[in-house]
């Protein structure tokens, strides 16, 4: 996600390698301009910021700690914006936030992502289906409900969504919801009827906030539409969805600063845990390649159980981690989002983590051999994985759909996984984890199970 715009601000740092070199400092802004117009930065943004690293740059003199530091500070400045970061929960609940932003933005299914960060937060949350004029969008959002387990409110037999967006409220009052979560309609292009509705709905429930979710994969467009929804509506926090496929990643850098709106919550990947806040510090620490660990462990906190936590590290100590333990934190990882998202949060993982941070905990066919394995086991055989024979071996694979050779892999690399485990363990420490992703990636990359 960093990964481009993280290599270009380096490359940049890279050119300053004397102190007092006037000539390297020169360079480096220039790479610098190169590298944030390369990455769609606004151009107003990339000219302010260098000419306040240059400056900055000079007046605590030319090296290379200097130009970090001052491109630190000025990064910080310029997604730092006069508002409030994540969410804020109002006095009187419900909290309730309008959801806005042009059709095909993913502000639907970013709907349903903020609707499972308060989840895991231990919120009560009701979503409201007010977008009436994209077919579908009411089933879509059903659906996104029920997958993560919140309360939804709609009207299959209701055509205004002023009143649905009342009765929603009306019902999350009653009911003491924590938050209330209005969907509404988009358009394809800006234009009256939108902003007559939004207008409706804003003064029929006055929600604490408005968020605008813009697609990050419409570069500057993003910014312009935003800026036209604040003037037109008035809004309180961007939402940028879709980041996990900007490439280029320069327009959560433009955005807070051109609109003048706090950039609230980003869109890290296509799965409902995949939204994280957006808190400018933590941001230029992983843009800067530093990694968020402050970040990791408020996301790890919110969804893994402490106490399983405890029992689990005890066991792979004394080198007893089993099937079950293993089913238990898959899910538990899966809760977390994209691997990708993760390992950009740990400093030095970024550029060396290779395919490991494009796994997927429930999607890729590795993990679905390993769960139909696990599937044909018996409880006891999860338990105790030593128990496993060369006969037991034939009838799992039978049962699994997989061939003897296949088993024979997946349970000889469960066992170097164990043993890895216990080993870092002992160790601690991110140096442990670094050597084992190392040991894992290999020349080749991660093994992969035979098909």
């Amino acid at each position: 996600m960093f990964d481009s715009i993280t290599g270009s601000l380096r490359n940049s740092i890279n050119k300053i390698r004397h102190k007092d070199d006037a000539a390297a400092l020169k360079k480096a802004t220039t790479e610098l301009k190169k590298s944030l117009l390369k990455a769609d930065v606004h151009h107003k943004t990339s000219k302010e910021l260098i000419t306040e690293v240059e400056l900055e740059t000079k007046k605590n003199g030319i090296g290379q700690d200097s130009f970090i530091n001052a491109l630190k500070k000025e990064l910080n400045e310029i997604l730092s914006t006069k508002g409030n970061q994540g969410f804020v929960f109002s006095n009187t609940p419900p909290t309730t936030i309008l959801m806005t932003g042009l059709q095909g933005s993913g502000k639907t299914t970013t709907t349903g992502k903020l609707a499972n960060y308060l989840k895991t937060r231990k919120k009560k949350v009701l979503v409201a289906a007010c977008d009436l004029q994209r077919l579908a969008a009411v089933e879509q959002l059903k659906q996104i409900a029920q997958q993560v387990e919140v309360d939804i409110y709609f009207d299959d037999n209701e055509k205004d969504p002023v009143v649905i967006a009342k009765a929603a409220q009306e019902k999350a009052k009653k009911e003491l919801y924590d938050v209330l979560l209005v969907d509404t309609a988009g358009r394809l292009a800006i234009d009256e009827e939108l902003m007559n509705q939004l207008f409706e709905v804003k003064n029929a429930i006055n929600p604490d906030e408005i968020f605008y979710v813009a697609d990050s994969l419409t570069g500057h467009d993003a910014t312009k539409t935003a800026i036209t929804f604040k003037e037109k509506i008035g809004i309180d926090g961007v939402v940028l969805s879709k980041y996990d496929g900007d490439t280029k990643g320069g327009v959560a850098l433009s955005i807070a600063h051109q609109v003048g709106v706090p950039l609230r919550f980003i869109g890290v990947g296509e799965k409902m845990p995949d939204l994280e806040v957006f808190i400018p510090d933590r941001i230029v620490s992983r843009l800067l390649g530093l990694g968020d660990m402050e970040g990791l462990a408020e996301k790890t906190s919110a969804v893994i159980d402490e106490k399983k936590a405890k029992e689990v590290s005890k066991k792979i100590k004394k080198g007893e981690f089993n099937f079950n333990d293993f089913l238990e934190q898959l899910a538990m990882m899966s809760k977390l989002g994209s691997m990708k998202s993760i390992i950009g949060m740990i400093p030095g993982l970024s550029q060396m983590a290779g395919p490991i941070k494009d796994m997927d905990f429930e999607n890729s066919d590795e993990i679905k051999r390993i769960k139909a394995m696990i599937g044909s086991m018996t409880p006891k055989e999860r338990e105790q994985p030593s128990l496993i024979n060369p006969s037991r071996k034939r009838r799992i694979a039978k049962g699994s759909g997989l061939s003897d050779v296949q088993v024979n892999k997946i349970l000889k690399q469960f066992k170097s996984a164990s043993k890895m485990a216990k080993k870092l363990s002992s160790k601690g420490g991110m140096k442990g984890l670094s050597n084992m992703l190392g040991q894992m990636q290999g020349p080749g990359g991660m093994p992969k199970i035979p098909r």
